[in-house]
């Protein structure tokens, strides 16, 4: 695609570049990635699959980070109202500028490999991301784990927070397999923090592993501080 295109003619392009809007995979995020120089990331990355509470995980992490006076970067999916709230830089979005420039450097390396829009989208905030100068990089997962775009990156914290019944024609039809499909984002002996009540599956993934992993509700937990204005 030509360049001085806007944002909103890119991600229109984009919707037109693969048959499939999901085509599970990593094989060509991963070739297209390794010729951007893109699978060498952040001091620190830490990931965040499961099915729900990624995006609430990811903001709460961001907000503590940004408050210890870290310099923190997100990728999140999907958007509310504008495709720029995927990738966002100290909790600021970024403009339209960086994006078009990442898919036009997308577009000239990739050659006749085909990407999806969630593809192109996550390789966008790869390059983003990991040009700058970054303390920690958080990264959240689209669909599954181990398959999906985002897990060409090895991390150095992951977090499963939770599971489902999901995306069933993707994933598997019981909890057990989807355990095993969003568990596929673990690496040999990387923290693992685990949410309430995941499948058996997930912890054989992480035992075979060695994760050092730390549970919701065993390990960590929320407590309540007492208000201690009010009155009795």
């Amino acid at each position: 695609m030509s360049s001085n295109k806007t944002l909103s003619q890119w991600l229109e392009y984009l919707e037109s570049l693969h048959p499939s809007e999901i085509d599970l995979g990593l094989a060509r995020v991963q070739n297209v990635a390794r010729k951007m120089d893109l699978l060498k990331p952040a001091p620190l990355v830490i990931m965040v699959a499961g099915t729900n509470g990624k995006g609430s995980t990811i903001a709460l992490m961001e907000a503590a980070l940004l408050a210890l006076g870290f310099s923190v970067g997100s990728y999140t999916s999907p958007h509310i109202s504008r495709y720029n709230e995927r990738v966002k830089l100290n909790a600021s979005i970024v403009d339209d500028d960086l994006l078009v420039k990442s898919f036009e450097h997308i577009d000239r390396v990739r050659g006749d490999i085909p990407l999806t829009y969630f593809e192109f989208g996550t390789l966008a905030a790869f390059d983003i991301l990991f040009g700058k100068p970054l303390d920690v990089v958080l990264l959240e997962v689209g669909l599954g784990g181990r398959l999906d775009a985002v897990n060409v990156i090895n991390a150095d914290v992951c977090v499963i927070t939770s599971i489902a019944l999901d995306h069933t024609e993707w994933l598997g039809g019981d909890l057990s397999v989807i355990g095993s499909e969003k568990a596929g984002v673990l690496r040999e002996g990387v923290p693992f923090f685990a949410g309430e009540n995941l499948p058996h599956s997930v912890y054989e993934i992480a035992a075979s592993l060695k994760c050092k992993s730390k549970v919701y509700n065993k390990d960590f937990g929320l407590i309540e501080i007492p208000d201690h204005n009010e009155s009795y």
